[in-house]
């Protein structure tokens, strides 16, 4: 059952969240966003979380955080929990897509929001503009016992993951993650496995996971995509994703293969 007298408020100034202050994260539980002073300037229902209805809530760009509240960068919330950073992602995009997509790509026209599906439409032409989703390959490459870590330039300080990119036009999954590969550390890879997905707001993916063994080559990073890159055991891990995500879902599962509990590898929030 969903309970509609005090909803959860999933509210973008720009890029940033609102959210309570607080040890734990947590968005306005209110009846309405009139409640909170607030004024919306796109609004829309995106499911039920803890029996509470969800809203997804693009502010004005000046609006200013009620008391006890503020705003802060969706990737400072990596330690929530993974149903509540879910929710947070996809009003996110929901919103990024809403203002992004209110003209016409095809004649320039203002599009109008339809109301029977997530769409706008161009009243000229009739194009439907529906949310951007960017499937991208996240593939945790193993050789023996050890596993394939890289630290990319934009990662937090120290943080080591598997390797991640998108799929590119004409391409199968298979073949981008031979290319992904490739192109940021040289080496071959065999004997894909399916793992897992994931949605990413960031800025709007769909995270699609796959093992893969080690099938020769040495490492030779792309300096543009990779800091370093190198081979380590489960006894000598570097920082890791954040819990929320899957690539340290991927990294976990390795770890509890080779022995090692989860819970004791290192993270970096």
């Amino acid at each position: 059952m969903v309970d509609t007298e005090a909803a959860l408020w999933f509210a973008f100034r720009g890029e940033r969240m609102l959210v309570c202050r607080g040890e734990q994260a947590d968005v306005p539980r209110e009846a309405s966003l009139e409640d909170l002073g607030l004024r919306a300037l796109f609004l829309r229902a995106v499911g039920a979380l803890d029996g509470r209805r969800c809203w997804a809530v693009e502010l004005e760009p000046n609006a200013e955080a009620p008391e006890g509240t503020e705003f802060r960068d969706l990737r400072s919330l990596w330690s929530t929990d993974e149903a509540f950073f879910g929710m947070a992602g996809r009003a996110k995009q929901i919103v990024e897509w809403n203002r992004t997509s209110r003209f016409c790509g095809r004649d320039g026209t203002e599009t109008i929001p339809r109301s029977d599906e997530l769409a706008r439409e161009c009243p000229r032409c009739g194009m439907l503009f529906y949310p951007r989703l960017s499937p991208a390959v996240i593939v945790l490459v193993k050789r023996g016992n050890e596993v394939l870590l890289a630290r990319s330039p934009g990662f937090p300080e120290g943080m080591y993951s598997v390797l991640a990119g998108f799929v590119e036009p004409g391409e199968s999954i298979e073949e981008t993650i031979g290319r992904e590969v490739r192109e940021e550390v040289g080496i071959e890879v065999e004997n894909l496995r399916y793992f897992g997905s994931q949605p990413w707001p960031f800025p709007n993916s769909l995270m699609i996971g796959f093992t893969a063994d080690y099938a020769g080559g040495e490492l030779r990073i792309e300096p543009a995509e990779i800091e370093d890159a190198g081979w380590y055991r489960v006894d000598n891990l570097p920082k890791l994703p954040p819990k929320v995500s899957i690539a340290r879902a991927m990294i976990d599962s390795f770890a509890a293969s080779h022995g090692r509990d989860p819970k004791v590898l290192e993270v970096s929030e």
